[in-house]
């Protein structure tokens, strides 16, 4: 014999039911079978809902059981031949005048007991199993309705109640052996006591129903039919490559379950356990799908799989207790437990400090007030004499469990768990372990449940592919090939460097769009287009608040405002690659901090593409520190810009015509006298010095400019006029270079801890002066390189370089 259960959303209207039916006559063909069905979906709680507003007299109610009645009349009138309709319409009807009594007396008395309860919510699954009992014996089944109630026997303790296994396993057994039928159709959820008062089992009573009846006959199997096709690694709403799981075991089934997967009510499966009884989750709407397979004798596991699934429950309250006064004194625990045992509280978690110093609890919110009042009044006189403190209480939490059997015999697991948590900036706030090492539980921030699940299923399930999600502020010359880039390398980085690059967030100087699923390639000019307006705090505010995982907020931009997020955003564990400059040149203090708000938040802030566009200087630096060597002097060609405007500058052209050509290729700033008056190679001397260990300020550096007061005077039109005027003074500059056989070069220089920048006459002999276009070249002397200095040169300008580089710092920051 087997039992099959179908839950609400598989009864749900009249095709689901002739689903069900298929089902059914396919099982019933060859044994016989025991069909255990849950009220229509939303029956219940529906019910429950009038009974509350009646109880409130709310005279609404009477409108939510108008509705109930309609859906079981029209139930009705779908399932069953037009010859049965009048008896079981009247059915409907009387057992609706019913409900609607028992309301009107507790609209009366004001009073909603948890027995009136128990009462009202159990006609969702009378009503159903008795209708679905009708529709089989039409169809020509031998059906027969059997009415759980009279064989399940309970305490009182309603809404929850407790079984008696003694009781109900004989009057199960006496039943299915005195009553031979090949289809017995029972409602789940319901139960009785020893009076006979009605109770129920709990939400989710239903599954465990089926359990009670399958443990009691011995039956073959229990098949639990649902909406899902078993039991997910993760839950599918909120991780999107969640997968099914085909096999796993009771106990590994019990603690998902017990934290939260919603698709098994915890209790169901200690009664097949216990018989060793095959449990299958299956999907009504998709038959063939073969499930999830829950049993002691496992024959398909994977033995290099660490994890079966992870779970999670909302709905969190954390409930601390501790005091200098519970330090070596028996008995605190159990006073602690008892209390809330005699408030019917449920303990979810638990975590002792190894000092004994302190206890901290997972309950339900929503018991929280209860649970409060029931310890404050338990340690009453260890409060007064301050042995004890006052009950500490945090809320808006989440559990999070990994639950696998094979996590106890590997090394590492809880490190991989924390580590990559903490990587994507998720506070932990309790730790729970069994000894039995197949369930790590955390507790964490509500808001913080979608990123945290993601995080671990992608580490334990998809450790082929990393999602990481970028903000890319910036969309001109840079960010438009970045962003060609993305698009056309993350094939090759999925191939080969198992990452997955998703635009989440986009915004230029006058729009903003976000997409969590990943702006489209195809459209993103035109979303970005009609987005909202861009704002910088704006921009952080959206990275926050959507918290995905793996994100990195990218700065193409020369914008002032924009670093001002970066502290925001770092200390919310949001990795930063940063082709401004402003930041890593900013007051030594600020950026130090900035330096360790990435470190102390696990996360990374890299600006590679401050000095050389994609050139590796940066890193070259910070390889020669990290492996002990020490940078003595530094010096440089830094600016492509320079380089290119003063090799092609020979007097056949004025100075502005070769500046503006510059600035159309891409070479300059946005205000090419960043570049001229040589600010934008002081800042970047003084981000290599920095590098190097040297704590200078922006005003240490010396700037020797050639570039009159009066271009640095309005704005960037006014400054070509200005440069039309000066032309006899930059011709006169490449004149004096020419006279004595040397040509111009715009150097940075770092010696002895200062450095400074200026016009040269460069010789031929020099490493300097074979440098072409907008190439740059930095020349380091270190400890190790003193008599053969270390020379990085190439491309040090231009929006595919600069792009690449940023491009190569985000692939390191993840």
């Amino acid at each position: 014999m087997k039992v099959l259960k179908f839950g609400g959303t598989s009864v749900a209207h009249a095709q689901a039911v002739l689903q069900v039916e298929k089902i059914i006559k396919k099982e019933s063909s060859a044994k016989q079978i025991v069909v255990v069905v849950s009220a229509l979906h939303g029956v219940t709680d529906l019910l429950i809902k009038a009974a509350e507003q009646a109880s409130e007299a709310n005279e609404s109610y009477p409108h939510h059981l108008k509705t109930l009645e309609e859906k079981h009349l029209n139930l009705v009138k779908d399932l069953l031949p037009i010859s049965a309709q009048s008896a079981w319409l009247s059915f409907v009807k009387k057992h609706f005048n019913d409900i609607e009594d028992i309301c009107n007396g507790i609209f009366t008395l004001g009073e909603f007991t948890p027995r009136i309860k128990d009462k009202i919510a159990s006609y969702g699954e009378f009503l159903s199993s008795n209708i679905i009992t009708a529709r089989f014996e039409s169809a020509g089944l031998d059906a027969v309705w059997m009415n759980s109630a009279d064989y399940i026997r309970t305490n009182t303790h309603y809404t929850r109640a407790k079984v008696d296994f003694n009781v109900s396993n004989n009057n199960l057994r006496h039943y299915f052996e005195t009553n031979p039928r090949q289809i017995y159709v029972a409602p789940g959820f319901i139960a009785s006591d020893e009076h006979g008062n009605r109770t129920t089992l709990g939400r989710g009573g239903s599954d465990y129903s089926a359990a009670i009846i399958a443990s009691a006959i011995n039956a073959e199997e229990l098949q639990i039919w649902t909406d899902v096709s078993g039991m997910m690694t993760a839950d599918p709403r909120l991780v999107s490559q969640a997968k099914v799981i085909p096999e796993i075991t009771y106990q590994e089934a019990m603690e998902l379950s017990h934290f939260g997967a919603k698709v098994l009510y915890p209790p169901t499966i200690q009664p097949v356990m216990i018989k060793n009884i095959d449990l299958c989750i299956k999907n009504t709407f998709n038959a063939d799908a073969s499930g999830t397979l829950i049993s002691h004798d496992l024959q398909n596991t994977d033995p290099e799989q660490i994890a079966v699934g992870i779970s999670n429950m909302n709905n969190i309250a954390l409930l601390t207790l501790e005091g200098s006064g519970m330090v070596g004194i028996p008995g605190i625990s159990a006073k602690l437990f008892q209390c809330l045992s005699h408030e019917k509280i449920n303990v979810i978690l638990i975590t002792q400090s190894s000092s004994e110093h302190s206890i901290t609890l997972a309950i339900d919110e929503k018991e929280l007030f209860h649970a409060e009042s029931a310890i404050n009044l338990a340690f009453e006189d260890d409060l007064k004499l301050q042995r004890i403190e006052p009950v500490k209480i945090e809320n808006r939490l989440s559990i999070v469990a990994v639950v696998g059997e094979n996590m106890k015999s590997r090394s590492g697991v809880s490190a991989k768990m924390f580590s990559c948590l903490g990587n994507n900036g998720i506070n932990i706030r309790a730790i729970a372990q069994g000894s039995s090492e197949k369930n790590i539980s955390i507790v964490i921030a509500e808001n913080d449940t979608k990123k945290a699940v993601n995080i671990l299923h992608e580490e334990f399930f998809e450790s082929e592919i990393k999602q990481v999600h970028l903000y890319i502020c910036g969309t001109g010359n840079v960010g438009t090939k970045l962003i060609q880039q993305v698009y056309a390398q993350n094939k090759y980085l999925r191939d080969h460097l198992s990452l997955n690059l998703r635009i989440a967030g986009l915004s230029n100087s006058r729009k903003m769009v976000f997409l969590n699923e990943g702006i489209p390639e195809n459209d993103y000019v035109n979303l970005l287009e009609n987005g909202e307006k861009a704002s910088a705090h704006q921009f952080s505010r959206e990275i926050v608040t959507r918290n995905l995982r793996n994100s990195v907020f990218v700065d193409l931009t020369a914008n002032t405002e924009i670093p001002e997020i970066y502290e925001n955003l770092l200390k919310k564990s949001v990795n930063i690659v940063a082709c401004n400059k402003i930041a890593a040149a900013s007051d030594f203090e600020n950026y130090k901090k900035l330096k360790n708000l990435a470190k102390n938040h696990n996360c990374r802030f890299f600006f590679e593409t401050n000095v050389g566009a994609g050139l590796p200087i940066i890193g070259t630096i910070n390889d020669l520190v990290r492996s002990g060597d020490a940078i003595t002097s530094i010096k440089a060609v830094l600016s492509g810009t320079l380089n290119f405007v003063f090799n092609e500058y020979d007097g056949t052209q004025s100075f502005s015509e070769v500046v503006a050509r510059a600035q159309k290729e891409g070479f300059t700033e946005p205000d090419p006298r960043l570049d001229l008056a040589g600010t934008d190679v002081a800042r970047k001397i003084l981000i290599l010095a920095r590098e190097a260990g040297f704590p200078l300020q922006f005003n240490e550096i010396e700037n020797i400019s050639f570039l009159p007061k009066e271009c640095m005077q309005g704005d960037v039109e006014n400054f070509y006029t200005i440069l039309v005027k000066y032309e006899d003074h930059f011709k006169n500059l490449f004149d004096q270079a020419k006279k004595v056989g040397k040509i111009l070069k715009y150097v940075a220089e770092f010696d002895n801890g200062k450095a400074k920048v200026g016009l040269q006459h460069i010789a031929p002999d020099s490493d300097l002066f074979h440098l072409y276009g907008k190439d740059n070249i930095v020349i380091f002397k270190t400890l190790r390189y003193s008599q053969q200095p270390l020379v990085v040169k190439g491309a040090g300008a231009g929006a595919e370089v600069t792009a690449s580089g940023v491009f190569a710092d985000i692939v390191r920051s993840v």
